[in-house]
């Protein structure tokens, strides 16, 4: 089958990117084809469930248009700046557009090293595959703007981390893979040609209104914002917020140690490496704006031809982050309590709820859902608040139950059973898989019979550490 690539960023200068030679494996085995996203691309479902198919999403075959390269970029990983960081275990094959119209990155993810992999190995395990390939659908079906999974390739090769591991390769599909590392590799050379370069694509392809490096600046600031917001409304925690985990297109990219919250705690952490809490849930919006702080450092020279100038510009532009976030997140918070208009009070309220969730150590999703039903009642500790709650849904305006219900998801990927989920993939058993991406591909819909999937983890099944698998 011929694929459509249309590789713009190939056609970048070469100091942007490496060229690639792929690392074929011995013996892969499809587990996972997206079939929706396929359509989508436009892509050939059958054939790419074919061994013809199944060759390139290994990385064992180059398909006809691509041009497999590692992006260059840099980035700070806990507050250090590493000037040279790239793509160390992923090719990007090339881009297609869609028939919707959508330039999109097609990536193999475990492909083998790069000339970025700094003595890495270039190759991932089946759990941290699968688990991108479940998180990032789940993101997908409750309308959060992510990279997503086109298909999952066991290898038949081991992985050496801490243990032997069963390797894998993630096709994954971007609006681009773009970062604000990317801009940092350029800006740390000196090279503001390139980082001029970089901003001019990025604008074509993410930001073709604005109309100015400000105007592109602003964009991405807005999109970062809510982004982060609709993270915080279920509950989510990425784990790795660097710089080179976040994508100038506003999309969720690098599903590493992720995890969704159970029982609410702003200081909630689950990656392994991140042991000073620098990435915790309710850190997550300032990390977002030092991030940007960063990008718009790069920008500088492009603002005004007086630095001095440069950063005013600049700082005029990220002041708006903080108000762009509290208006998407309290709006959202205010949606998911059924509270509608813009009614003195109702942040305080809701901020309430929070707090007695806290002090309780009430599941987030759980609680917010119970709102949904005729006659809610969320326990004993919340009788003040939900008596106050009720006199003010009566008083109007608030919205129905089923608008609620649109907001508020029955089913998100608890950790307990994403864990459960990748044993058994590990073990060569995909049901467990299977049954969990049909449950979290329709999220908001409560169906009988899954009442286990909208249950936080029991005593024995509770998940307190997620890990990169790099």
């Amino acid at each position: 089958m011929f694929i459509a690539f249309d590789n713009s960023y190939a056609r970048l200068p070469p100091r942007f990117f490496s060229r690639q030679a792929l690392a074929p494996v011995s013996g892969p085995v499809l587990m996972k084809l997206n079939l929706p996203l396929a359509a989508e691309l436009g892509l050939d479902p059958e054939w790419l469930g074919s061994e013809e198919g199944v060759a390139v999403l290994a990385g064992n075959r180059v398909a006809e248009g691509s041009e497999p390269i590692s992006q260059a970029y840099a980035g700070h990983q806990f507050g250090h700046f590493n000037p040279q960081l790239g793509d160390g275990r992923a090719t990007l094959l090339g881009e297609v557009v869609g028939p919707d119209g959508v330039r999109r990155d097609i990536q193999l993810k475990g492909a083998g090293r790069t000339a970025w992999s700094r003595g890495g190995d270039g190759r991932a395990a089946v759990g941290p595959v699968l688990r991108e390939y479940i998180i990032s659908e789940a993101m997908f079906a409750l309308g959060i703007p992510t990279t997503r999974s086109l298909a999952a390739v066991a290898t038949n090769e081991p992985v050496f981390r801490e243990a032997v591991l069963p390797g894998a390769v993630l096709t994954r599909v971007a609006s681009s893979h773009i970062r604000v590392g990317t801009f940092q590799y350029f800006a740390a050379r000196g090279d503001i040609e390139g980082v001029r370069l970089l901003a001019d694509h990025v604008m074509a392809r993410h930001y073709p209104e604005a109309g100015s490096y400000e105007a592109f600046l602003a964009a991405v600031v807005a999109a970062q914002a809510s982004l982060v917001a609709r993270w915080m409304l279920v509950g989510f925690i990425h784990g790795v917020m660097n710089t080179d985990n976040c994508s100038v297109a506003g999309e969720t990219i690098d599903y590493g140690p992720c995890a969704f919250m159970d029982a609410y705690d702003p200081a909630t952490v689950f990656s392994s490496i991140d042991r000073g809490g620098r990435y915790a849930y309710g850190n997550q919006p300032r990390i977002a704006l030092w991030n940007l702080t960063r990008l718009a450092e790069t920008l500088v020279p492009l603002l005004a031809d007086d630095a001095d100038e440069g950063v005013k510009r600049a700082e005029a532009v990220l002041s708006g982050f903080g108000a762009a976030f509290e208006a998407a997140y309290l709006g959202g918070l205010r949606a998911k309590a059924g509270l509608a208009g813009d009614v003195e009070g109702d942040d305080a309220l809701v901020q309430d709820l929070l707090r007695l969730m806290a002090e309780t150590e009430a599941d987030f999703t759980g609680t917010f859902r119970a709102l949904c039903d005729p006659g809610a009642d969320p326990g004993p500790a919340f009788a003040d608040w939900t008596a106050r709650w009720r006199a003010r849904r009566a008083a109007g305006p608030a919205l129905s139950e089923e608008a609620m219900r649109a907001v508020n998801p029955v089913y998100i990927p608890r950790n307990h059973l994403v864990e459960a989920a990748l044993k058994a993939a590990e073990a060569g058993e995909l049901g467990p898989l299977d049954a969990l991406l049909a449950v979290l591909a329709r999220p908001f819909e409560a169906r009988a019979g899954l009442e286990r999937y909208a249950a936080p983890a029991g005593e024995g099944e509770r998940v307190l550490q997620t890990f990169c698998g790099t």
